[in-house]
């Protein structure tokens, strides 16, 4: 059974749109793992030692 255009070219314009979410995804997860968020009760340790001069 013959495809009609129409047909193929909505599963083409979906496999693009899929691949598009994919890659952008991965840029997001690739990214967020190169930097990571520092924990806000580690900066208030931070804070407290850099206070108290705990610098050596």
């Amino acid at each position: 059974m013959a495809e009609d255009k129409s047909t193929q070219k909505g599963r083409d314009a979906t496999a693009e749109g899929l691949r598009r979410d994919i890659d952008e995804n991965l840029k997001r997860v690739f990214e967020a793992s190169l930097d990571p968020e520092i924990p806000d009760r580690f900066k208030d340790l931070l804070a407290q030692l850099k206070a108290r001069g705990g610098t050596r």
